[in-house]
């Protein structure tokens, strides 16, 4: 085993621990509470799962779904000529399932890749790989790309990497990795969309006072900026009075230069995490109920 799996373990068993722990002080620390997932549908049961266990009442209206890119055309152009590649960066569970998803259908088989140095983003993109039979090399132990840049600057430097993401992203990790000497290729797997009646459904669900969550939970920067663009003006008055949830650094970053403070941040970068900082700050704020 690695250093980044044993970490990434060792991290994975101590949210298991608390979360254990948290059961132990009550079984359903947010009976009473709802909160609302902004989450891909197709995604949306990874955080609303944990919440339900805990005796939250979830309500999904996801704020984004995954979608193929205009072009496949960079992609193509990268798995068609793999072995010149020494890097493989992977950012997320969708960058990897498009990935495999488009060697299928170009029939390369996947032990083209084999001689490649593998790098994800979060312990859910490196399980996502390793469910595809390959080795990762490198999970930092914050899940921002930051954390990938420091963790890989100096074993890229000349090197050839590919960095498989969304078509809107961060441009941190190839503008960085070029300036320690790094030669990076982006190839876009998937784009982020809105969805169809996810903007009437919002507005109808904080229309009154009733309906409206407690809290409200963004696992990435598109999730936050697509919620407040979907949002009436008329009802962010109402978000004062909410708790926003974050899953990380980056996406509470989003919100606040949105003029949102969060409430909650995660300190693991993944949904458990998320699902954890929200019954840890309720038990905290509300511990009678």
């Amino acid at each position: 085993m690695n250093a980044n799996k044993s970490a990434t373990g060792t991290k994975k068993a101590a949210v298991s621990a608390k979360a254990e722990g948290l059961k132990a002080t009550q079984e359903e620390p947010l009976s009473g509470w709802r909160i609302l997932t902004t989450r891909a549908s197709k995604q949306s049961g990874g955080l609303a799962a944990p919440l339900r266990e805990m005796g939250a009442e979830v309500v999904e209206i996801p704020t984004i779904e995954i979608k193929p890119p205009s072009s496949y055309k960079a992609l193509d152009a990268a798995l068609k000529n793999i072995g010149k590649y020494e890097w493989l960066i992977l950012t997320s569970v969708n960058g990897v399932e498009a990935l495999f998803t488009r060697l299928k259908k170009l029939r390369i088989p996947s032990a083209k890749l084999a001689h490649l140095q593998v790098a994800a983003i979060g312990p859910a993109t490196q399980r996502e790989i390793e469910k595809q039979g390959m080795k990762v090399a490198v999970t930092p132990d914050r899940y921002v790309a930051e954390a990938v840049v420091e963790a890989l600057k100096d074993k890229t430097e000349g090197k050839r990497v590919l960095l498989v993401r969304a078509k809107v992203a961060r441009d941190v990790l190839p503008i960085e990795l070029r300036k320690a000497g790094a030669k990076v290729d982006v190839a876009e797997a998937y784009e982020t969309h809105v969805p169809k009646g996810a903007k009437a459904k919002l507005n109808r669900l904080f229309s009154n006072d009733t309906s409206r969550p407690d809290i409200v939970t963004f696992t990435s920067s598109s999730t936050a900026t697509n919620f407040l663009a979907l949002l009436e003006k008329d009802h962010w008055h109402g978000l004062r009075e909410i708790w926003l949830a974050s899953i990380g650094p980056v996406t509470s970053d989003t919100l606040r230069q949105a003029g949102f403070k969060p409430n909650i941040e995660a300190l693991e970068y993944t949904m458990e995490g998320l699902a954890l900082a929200i019954a840890k700050h309720v038990l905290t704020t509300h511990p009678s109920e």
